[in-house]
């Protein structure tokens, strides 16, 4: 298979461009007229250099932009292979697009469009390939498309909320550690040479700092490949088993970032399950991908447990109410939702509730953080701006 661009005309007189998969280049002209496309040129894509991405190379919103627009073309009755090719065509990101193409081609040949999906486990994960297969399985694309895009859009604005709440501390605390360091590391020792000159004994406070600025200049280079080495270290011991499972229960308990995780986690849970559901995923089904897609460790695993408890013919309230992380109120709610029918509404209901709830313990932790940060910052530069000036008011005095 191969990319050919093409430019033509519709039977309208409309010109149009694009670019199609085809095993020749004949092939792609008889597929064009059997769109009724008057070709005017065909020519096969000149391979693109490309840079190495990390990851699967596509954002969530890029995705959900995507999701988004394909629902709406096949809402509006326009065939897949047409709404792919426009969607590829149009895709600014050429990791995304390069993506689109191969599953347009996948599809031409006869296979699924989940099927064709699944083969980029990077771009569309088991959520939303399954959710693809229930929209094919029960004619609903259109719809099934709709609410995912609904699912990312919402996954999408949940984490943005929670960055764009966390980077203030963040560049704050990254300003006031560089602001300290190049005065340790290039002021201090100009006020040292000037203090040994003078031949004066020095008070303590200027002392540990002289101290602390020789230890950072001498060893500048050695601490920081130590807390590089620290934080591969913890990346590779939380990529273990045992090592992720340790540190997302200390996350869990951490104070108040831990209460923000268990909300973050329940209102994703919810969110995640209410939409695999009403699509028409059955519930063990639903809750492996869920389980998979938690973020941490610990619900994994007791969402896990949960399934196997359902499958020896439980309700998934009382397994559920066994996981710590799962207020009892969260519980009640689902109990309702399961004796009422109405599962998945409910649980839509319960992950807009702790949407809400995430906003708050946001600002209750900017509100922490902000004092803590100001205090922290006035007591270090404090400190070393009396260190400094202790000895000059002892020279003063001696004169």
């Amino acid at each position: 298979m191969a990319k050919y661009v093409w430019k033509g005309k519709t039977k309208a007189g409309e010109n149009q461009r694009g670019v199609l998969v085809a095993r020749t280049k004949e092939e792609a002209e008889t597929m064009l007229r059997q769109r009724q496309i008057t070709v005017s040129s065909v020519r096969q894509q000149s391979a693109e250099i490309r840079l190495p991405t990390f990851g699967g190379g596509v954002k969530p919103k890029q995705l959900a932009i995507f999701t988004r627009q394909f629902s709406v073309m096949i809402d509006a009755g326009l065939p897949l292979i047409q709404c792919l090719e426009i969607l590829g065509s149009q895709q600014e990101n050429p990791v995304f697009a390069n993506v689109i193409t191969q599953v347009r081609g996948d599809v031409e040949s006869g296979s699924t469009l989940s099927d064709a999906m699944r083969k980029h486990p990077k771009v569309f994960d088991s959520l939303y390939t399954n959710m693809i297969a229930a929209g094919e399985a029960g004619g609903i694309l259109d719809q099934i498309l709709e609410r995912l895009s609904n699912y990312i859009e919402k996954a999408v604005k949940l984490k943005s909320q929670v960055k764009s709440a966390l980077m203030y501390p963040a560049i704050v605390c990254l300003v006031a550690l560089a602001v300290v360091m190049i005065i340790m590391y290039k002021v201090i020792p100009t006020f040292a040479a000037m203090f040994a000159s003078a031949g004066n004994q020095l008070p303590w406070p200027t002392r540990v700092t002289m101290g602390t600025s020789k230890f950072i200049e001498s060893y500048m280079i050695f601490i920081l490949i130590v807390l590089a080495m620290v934080a591969w270290a913890l990346k590779k011991y939380h990529d273990t088993y045992h090592g992720r499972r340790v540190l997302d229960r200390l996350l869990l308990k951490f104070p108040v970032v831990g209460d923000l995780l268990q909300k973050i986690a329940i209102s994703r849970f919810c969110r995640t399950l209410s939409t695999l559901i009403a699509a028409g995923v059955p519930l063990l089904d639903g809750l492996e991908i869920t389980a998979r897609t938690s973020g941490n460790a610990i619900i994994e695993d007791g969402l896990m447990a949960v399934k196997k408890e359902i499958e020896e013919g439980k309700t998934i309230s009382e397994p559920l109410g066994k996981i710590p992380v799962f207020p009892s109120m969260v519980v009640s709610m689902i109990s309702v939702g399961e004796s009422t029918g109405a599962l998945d509404t409910m649980m839509s209901k319960i992950a807009d509730f702790y949407e809400d709830e995430v906003d708050v313990a946001v600002a209750t932790l900017m509100s922490m953080l902000e004092p803590i940060l100001i205090v922290g910052l006035g007591v270090v530069i404090g400190f070393i701006v009396i260190s400094l000036y202790l000895p000059i008011f002892m020279m003063a005095q001696n004169a």
